[in-house]
């Protein structure tokens, strides 16, 4: 029961953070990423989460940037576990040491 309530836990913590993050992008944006974590868009967000992974490694090119790279792994990490267990670490480690990134007052 206590192993249960911690998987809910962590759950509940990862929609939060990402939720937060995601209250920052522009509206237009905040839908496709809302209409991109749905169960039945699985068929666009694996290739998407490639697309923005691959996108941020050509950061030197113009249309392309770094911010690519967290968004990618992030879409991907919803479909590949191993993705989400580092995601929920580095968006943890986001809200303890650089809450302002989630839109959060600084400590």
């Amino acid at each position: 029961m206590q192993i249960e309530h911690e998987i809910a836990q962590e759950i509940e913590d990862r929609e939060r953070r990402i939720e937060l993050l995601v209250k920052r992008l522009p509206a237009r944006m905040q839908t496709a990423v809302h209409w991109l974590r749905r169960p039945q868009a699985r068929w666009v967000r694996m290739p998407a989460g490639v697309f923005f992974i691959v996108g941020g490694c050509l950061a030197i090119l113009p249309v392309f940037g770094v911010w690519m790279l967290p968004l990618g792994f992030l879409l991907l990490s919803d479909d590949v576990p191993p993705l989400q267990r580092l995601t929920n670490k580095a968006l943890a480690w986001v809200e303890a040491k650089r809450p302002h990134w989630m839109g959060l007052p600084h400590l």
